[in-house]
């Protein structure tokens, strides 16, 4: 009822002008309709567009005229803002304004819910565009009031509830009107995340990865839907298809997230306007290259209190930067073209927007650009340009009337003004008397100063070093100031009143003595030395704005590295080919390919590295790693093959760099073991510094995580709702969706509107042996088993990662055409594996199967050198051997030998140079190249570290600065790096 009534309101008041027909039983119907004119202002047309004494005039809620002379029309009320200055209103383009939170679903039975439980609606709960803030929307005076304080004049709301939110809701905030007026538009954008609902307990997706890949096949059912071709209505996606034409709002949490969402919209040509982080500066190429415009919070992060010397050494050096750069973001992003708007979300719009906005101005932000983010940005975004966002004729009157530039602090805001209503926040008729005055009465001279808000001034009176009792009243510019006696012996009192008018520095009127005689007196201001305090603000120092770094944290290049020419000479080469292990060789790189190995070469132009007594090897694949990820498991189905790790790499994760000093140059990012059947990997090159997109292996061939055991049946998560809950179960599990793959194949070459299944879709790629498998697997009848079902499907397991009774079986791995990538020694951290021996990895070499030894770990990955030199201690495999281990064999898993895993002319020159035997507990690794660019280099390292020390003294210098300057400062506070292994599980909310 509610929902028709405010809609009802809404089509009523849809124009202000619009011919009234309600009835009115509680007055007279006659309203006030006339124009009111304004004059003697400076104008802030547009941002770029100033009017000196200029004129406008109001009418029906809208502006009629504006110019430097306009005609002022009969019977019109004239208003004159002479010292004052005049701005469009602002616009916040991401709020919740008046739009009542959703209550959380009940926990139920504390099992996981996998089915929705919306009938008539999309297969996920969290999906829900057909939310609309009409239905719960209630206008909201006291944040309305803070609002205006901040200088806004309209905001776009939303239901803020869901990955696909529903569309958002345009309001005026017209402190008089009903919502009726106030609705602006009833539909102003569709609204996006990555965050679930609350009103639903329904587990998917659980990841970061699983929200995006919802959202596509969202998408695809929507496309599809729209043909007709479905047997049931589904309101959900009804919806969807009716928000499609509208902004496109995204919602992210951080920096990485908002080139996701980015990434999601250019896959289906829809341009997503980005709530952003504020950190934008940290990626500023890839977020120039999305397009988009973003949505800024004006909050930046306090300074840390870091007079402890041990707290202080648990801030990070990345925030640290973030609290030193984060200011001058906006100013970066004018700079660079990058169009924004800004929000007062996840502020207190009336204490920290305009407080924030001119620190952003301090750091570099022109006023021009800062007026154009909350005015012109906004309205051109939501097609509203011709109505919002300038004072011009036929636009709404909003605007703000300031007794100065609205970007200095020392400026008030009078009154905000939506809709032609007027909310006075300060009466701006009233004379500002702050000063120090001078004020000689009945023979003695009084030292006044008055303080505070002009409406409310206090004051502060002293003869001499004698503080006098005294009480200030100012109303209608009219002052009366009571003086106590100097003798406070006697209770007498010199009563003081004058009008002012208007700004003066001689104040003067009539003032009545003790005795009860009349007199004159005339108060003058003078100059005075400034406070401490004054003279701290006025020589206010902005912190020196740290260079960005690559990525911006710990170990970060200040300037990405290059590929480079190089020639190792003297070196002792490992070729992992037929010449096997090349004593005093020299080895040419050129143009990131191994172009020359042979001995005396000429270097040409490229850098010379003497080699001599080291060693210089492939680079390190780790076939089986968790690192540089924000997720790991989508554990919300028993299937996840629509979800791709490629989606959640993390450039930033400090492991990278980490397992590049240990040799490592590509890794397999593997999905969790949630569920039988995981995501797609993603195959990733080191290149620390680089984007996530350009840490992905070019043309790198496609990969998927299965998984056996006690994991996929969650025998230690306590959920007993989700099948499988057995191995036998585990089994049907892969029946069930390959019989189902192959029915999709064909009714997909049949009907070419089909549905697109992601899901299916990469199902059907393992069937074709277009996509590999990598199945996490520990016990030697669960093996057996998954062999047998894709024998019977026409394919074959790619390779079987921990395989810890592979020994077991090895003949029929090697039969089936299946890899081992196994751990050397791990043991007994579960009852599956009870059977795992150190011999693991030799007896399945001796069978002719390819094995690999990974790590599954983000330490252990730092020396697979070392975990490779365990196979010649059990079971003597040469050292060759046990070296192609952790280099060539994972390259020809992983099917990129072709490119990697040796030393061979024409390969990419992903090379190491040790300091010693590769499978020495003593060696270390000098240089570390990808593609002929060095990504880790010892000495240079050494530098980085001398760097950071500094940047860290300078950086706490800077906060214990500010601190004494009264800055706002946060506590320290711990913060726990995750150890990520195939088992972690996370949730998005």
């Amino acid at each position: 009822m509610k929902l028709k009534f405010l809609l009802f309101l809404f089509l009523a008041g849809a124009q202000l002008q619009a011919q009234e027909y309600f009835p009115k039983n509680d007055g007279v119907k006659t309203t006030k309709t006339g124009t009111t004119v304004f004059k003697n202002a400076r104008i802030h047309v547009n941002p770029t567009t100033i009017i000196e004494n200029g004129m406008f005039a109001i009418k029906d809620g809208k502006i009629s005229a504006v110019g430097k002379n306009i005609s002022v029309p009969a019977n019109s009320q004239t208003i004159d803002l002479n010292g004052k200055e005049v701005y469009p209103s602002f616009i916040d383009l991401y709020s919740e304004f008046g739009v009542e939170k959703p209550k959380a679903a009940s926990n139920g039975n504390g099992q996981p819910q996998y089915d929705a439980s919306r009938e008539g609606y999309y297969w996920n709960d969290h999906i829900r565009p057909d939310n609309d803030p009409l239905s719960v929307f209630n206008f909201d005076k006291e944040k309305a009031g803070k609002l205006h304080k901040a200088g806004f004049g309209v905001v776009n709301t939303h239901l803020a509830d869901g990955i696909i939110r529903g569309n958002g809701m345009l309001i005026a905030l017209n402190p008089d009107g009903s919502n009726g007026d106030r609705i602006l538009n009833q539909r102003s954008a569709q609204y996006l995340s990555f965050d679930k609902s609350v009103t639903s307990r329904q587990s998917y997706p659980t990841s970061k990865m699983g929200a995006m890949a919802l959202i596509r096949q969202a998408y695809y059912d929507a496309a599809w839907y729209a043909k007709g071709k479905a047997d049931n209505k589904d309101l959900a996606l009804e919806a969807l298809n009716s928000n499609k034409n509208l902004l496109q709002i995204f919602t992210t949490d951080n920096l990485l997230d908002e080139l996701r969402a980015d990434k999601i919209g250019d896959e289906f040509g829809i341009q997503y306007t980005i709530l952003g982080s504020g950190f934008e500066y940290e990626r500023l190429d890839e977020i120039k290259e999305s397009e988009a415009t973003y949505i800024l919070p004006l909050k930046f992060p306090d300074a840390y209190d870091v007079e402890d010397p041990f707290m202080a050494s648990k801030v990070s050096l990345h925030e640290m930067k973030r609290w030193n750069q984060a200011p001058a973001n906006l100013k970066i992003l004018a700079k660079n073209k990058v169009p924004f708007t800004l929000t007062t979300q996840g502020i207190d719009a009336e204490k920290d927007f305009r407080k924030n906005l001119i620190k952003a101005l301090e750091y570099g932000l022109s006023k021009e650009d800062a007026l154009a983010a909350l005015t012109t940005v906004p309205a051109r975004l939501l097609g509203e340009e011709n109505n919002l966002g300038a004072i011009k004729e036929g636009a709404w009157a909003n605007f703000i009337i300031t007794s100065g530039d609205f970007f200095d602090k020392e400026t008030t805001l009078f009154e905000n003004w939506v809709q032609g209503k007027r909310a006075v926040l300060e009466n701006m008729n009233i004379t500002n008397i702050k000063g120090d005055y001078e004020l000689p009465v009945d023979g003695n001279s009084y030292e006044v100063k008055i303080s505070g808000e002009p409406a409310k001034p206090k004051a502060e009176v002293k003869l001499g070093d004698t503080k006098i009792g005294s009480k200030l009243s100012f109303v209608d510019n009219w002052m009366n100031l009571l003086l106590s006696s100097p003798d406070t012996t006697k209770t007498e009192y010199i009563r003081l009143v004058a009008n002012v008018p208007s700004e003066t520095d001689k104040i003067s009127g009539k003032a009545i003595l003790a005795n009860g005689k009349e007199t004159s007196f005339t108060a003058s201001r003078k100059e005075v030395e400034a406070t401490s305090e004054e003279k701290k603000e006025a020589t206010k120092e902005i912190p020196e704005v740290k260079p960005v770094s690559f990525p911006n944290n710990a170990y970060g290049f200040t300037e990405k590295p290059k590929q480079e020419d190089i020639l190792f000479t003297n070196a002792t080469v490992w070729t992992n080919e037929e010449e096997g292990i090349l004593k005093n060789t020299d080895v040419l790189v050129k143009n990131g390919k191994i172009s020359r190995i042979g001995q005396n070469l000429n270097a040409g132009g490229a850098t010379v590295v003497d080699a001599t007594g080291k060693h210089l090897t492939t680079g390190i694949i780790d076939e089986h790693s968790h690192i540089a990820a924000s997720a790991i498991n989508e554990a919300g189905h028993n299937s996840s093959a629509e979800v791709s790790m490629e989606d959640v790499v993390d450039p930033t994760d400090i492991n990278i760099y980490r397992n590049l000093a240990g040799g490592v140059t590509t890794i397999q990012l593997l999905h969790g073991s949630a569920n039988p059947i995981g995501g797609r990997s993603a195959i990733l090159r080191l290149k620390w510094g680089e984007s996530a997109e350009d840490l992905i292996f070019e043309d790198s061939p496609k990969f998927i995580k299965f998984a056996l055991g006690e994991n996929v049946k969650q025998s230690n998560w306590g959920s007993r709702s989700r099948f499988p809950q057995s191995r036998m179960g585990v089994e049907q599990v892969f029946t069930d969706y390959f019989t189902r793959a192959r029915e999709y194949e064909e009714n997909k070459k049949s009907d070419k509107d089909y549905r697109k299944d992601l899901e299916m879709e990469t199902i059907v790629e393992i069937l074709n042996m277009d996509r590999y498998v990598s199945a996490h697997s520990y016990v030697q009848s669960e093996i057996n088993m998954l062999m047998k079902v894709a024998e019977n499907f026409d394919f074959n397991i790619n390779t079987f990662t921990h395989i810890l009774e592979g020994y077991k079986l090895a003949d029929k791995m090697k039969e089936h055409g299946a890899g081992g990538s196994t751990f050397s020694d791990w043991w007994a951290y579960k009852y599956e594996v009870n059977d795992a021996i150190p011999f693991n990895a030799p007896i399945m070499h001796s069978q002719g199967v390819t094995v690999a030894i990974n790590s599954d770990d983000a330490e252990m990955s730092r020396r697979l050198n070392q975990e490779a030199a365990k196979s010649v201690k059990y079971g003597g495999v040469s050292e060759e051997d046990a070296w192609k281990f952790v280099t060539l064999n994972p390259a020809k898993l992983l099917h990129i030998d072709d490119k990697v895993g040796s030393i061979k002319t024409g390969k990419d020159a992903d090379l190491v140079l040790w300091s010693d035997h590769p499978l020495s507990v003593y060696a270390k690794p000098e240089k570390t190249l990808i593609q002929g660019t060095v990504y880790f280099d010892i000495e240079r390292d050494k530098q980085i570290r001398e760097r950071i020390s500094e940047e860290r003294n300078e950086l706490i210098t800077q906060m214990l600065k500010a601190k004494n300057n009264g800055v706002k400062t946060q506590p320290v506070t711990k913060k726990e790096t995750l150890h990520i292994h195939c088992d972690f599980l996370e949730e998005i909310h």
